[in-house]
């Protein structure tokens, strides 16, 4: 979401610097040095956004109160997936949740602009079906977004009034296990601060109107009985303090004598996990970047437990991610670079969740609907913020059947019985060191970091042998039951395909249209064409 220029398309020179490129705790071990503030600085500077653009078609942020917009919107190499355990990971962390794992989906409400009631009501069903549990709305500084997160509540109020109530459950939390689409669906604010001025302390209002606006709403998501509001960002507001960052969000969401309701307050705050300690304002914390590793590495789980460790007892909100892509020039957002997303990024990251469930007691996948930074997971029909060069023709939510096994596993500490043969692919279409000479945004920054393969996931009902092909590239590996990884090295031009064969018969075959894989590209196009078997 970097900086969320993209997707916010109206922001004001007054927004505090932030941006979803912060190393945050994954560049940084356990242990973090005293540098940790000039490498955030750099890093801020580094990957900073533009802010002065705005998109020509869509309003920007003008005087309305939001107040009164609010009260009138209110009515292949084969690698086993690991046994699930109730590992407490390394080290002494412990969480203080009182209900069970539950997983959001961050959807951002500046690409929503074109949404209805139905299209909401269409994104929460299908999110639920899939194991979510709730919206993170992230809410940016423009004039029409109230109106939009009104929608989001009027959509998901029809869809829990037609629910099926499950037996014992409640009407504002979510408590209930495995991926059940009858369990009620939430919402919950999570403040875009890179978008929404924070540096007065009537700045604070908005966030104030929205938090009571929907505290009582049925759909509202509570935590420990309590409001849940999270940001991304907000590390730089002050709200008219001179004080701490902690004194400013007490003031802008926990001031004394005040009528807003008990809040759980759960930011994404850029800064180092060692200030967390000092932080009485916070419930917990968000981990933006644990999504995706930051440099040439495989993802870990070492900047989770930084954050775990240093909240001591307080909820932890990890980050999941499929991908990262983002092509913007110079006279655009001006961000162009990928995070690594080779050895199966998703699988391998919701591996270590479910590993790990002990101690992440809330998951979010980033994100639902960012097209701008390629880690869309629902359908392309919001607005996209002039990312249709990459984006159209790259739908992602063949990922989202993967995604509800393991979210399955994390709910439950079980995998599912597997009863359908299913083969998920993904990948790049271009080899990485290709060049396109008539893109003039030029090559993304960190494109050493990948490599050229085909990525493929099984989840097999009895043992096979799983074919890999793309041209005369072909592999053939013998897969038990269960979920298994494998790849395939891409070299030519070809067509990517799976074949499934048990008892010399063809089980699976897998042949997607416009998986083709060109070894002399257009465009620097790094975003992963996803398939998935009926």
């Amino acid at each position: 979401m970097l900086k969320d220029l993209e997707h916010d398309l109206g922001i004001s020179d007054s927004s505090p610097s932030s941006s979803s490129s912060l190393s945050s705790s994954s560049s940084l071990s356990a242990s973090l040095s005293t540098s940790t503030s000039d490498t955030i600085s750099s890093l801020l500077t580094a990957h900073a956004v533009g802010s002065s653009i705005s998109s020509p078609e869509l309003p920007t942020s003008d005087q309305l109160p939001i107040s009164s917009v609010l009260a009138s919107a209110a009515p292949a190499i084969q690698t086993l997936v690991p046994a699930v355990q109730n590992a407490t990971g390394t080290g002494s962390a412990k969480t203080n949740s009182t209900q069970s794992p539950a997983v959001f989906a961050h959807i951002l409400v500046g690409n929503t602009y074109n949404y209805t009631v139905s299209t909401w009501s269409k994104d929460i069903a299908l999110a639920a079906s899939k194991g979510i549990d709730a919206f993170a709305l992230n809410v940016g500084g423009d004039s029409w977004q109230p109106s939009q997160v009104a929608n989001a509540f009027a959509a998901a109020g029809q869809y829990n009034a037609n629910r099926t109530t499950p037996t014992g459950s409640t009407s504002n939390s979510t408590n209930s296990t495995g991926s059940s689409s009858a369990a009620p669906f939430k919402l919950f604010l999570s403040f875009d601060m890179s978008s929404i001025p924070c540096s007065s302390a009537s700045d604070a209002q908005r966030l104030q109107t929205y938090i009571k606006t929907y505290a009582n709403n049925t759909s509202q998501m509570l935590y420990n009985g309590r409001t849940l509001v999270s940001t991304f960002a907000g590390e730089a507001c002050t709200f008219g303090t001179n004080g701490s960052l902690n004194q400013a969000w007490t003031n802008a969401l926990k001031p004394a004598n005040s009528s807003l309701p008990s809040i759980w307050f759960v930011p994404s705050f850029f800064v180092d996990p060692q200030t967390f300690q000092n932080m009485t304002v916070i419930d917990g914390a968000f981990n933006w970047n644990s999504a995706w590793p930051m440099g040439n590495y495989n993802i870990s789980f070492a900047p989770d437990l930084s954050y775990i460790n240093n909240l001591n007892n307080r909820t932890y909100m990890a980050s999941v991610s499929p991908w990262f892509f983002t092509h913007y020039g110079k006279d655009t957002y001006n961000k162009n670079f990928i995070y690594r997303g080779d050895d199966w990024l998703f699988a391998q990251r919701w591996e270590q969740l479910v590993q790990n469930r002990t101690l992440v007691p809330l998951a979010e996948v980033l994100t639902w609907n960012d097209y701008g930074e390629s880690h869309y997971l629902g359908p392309v029909d919001g607005i996209q913020p002039m990312s249709q060069a990459w984006v159209n023709g790259f739908d992602h939510q063949p990922w989202l059947d993967l995604m509800q096994y393991y979210i399955t596993a994390f709910k439950t500490g079980t995998y599912p019985t597997i009863t359908k043969d299913r083969v998920f692919m993904w990948g790049r279409l271009f080899p990485a060191n290709a060049t396109a000479p008539y893109d003039a945004v030029g090559k993304p920054d960190n494109w050493q970091w990948t490599q050229d393969y085909l990525w493929a996931v099984t989840l097999l009902t009895a043992p096979a042998n799983v074919t890999l092909s793309c041209g005369t590239s072909s592999q053939t590996t013998q897969v038990p039951a269960g979920l298994s990884k494998l790849k395939l090295k891409l070299s030519t031009n070809c067509a990517a395909k799976a074949t499934v064969m048990r008892n010399k018969a063809t089980a699976l075959s897998l042949s997607p249209a416009g998986f083709n894989f060109n070894v002399h590209p257009q465009s620097y196009n790094f975003n992963a064409f996803v398939a998935v078997s009926p």
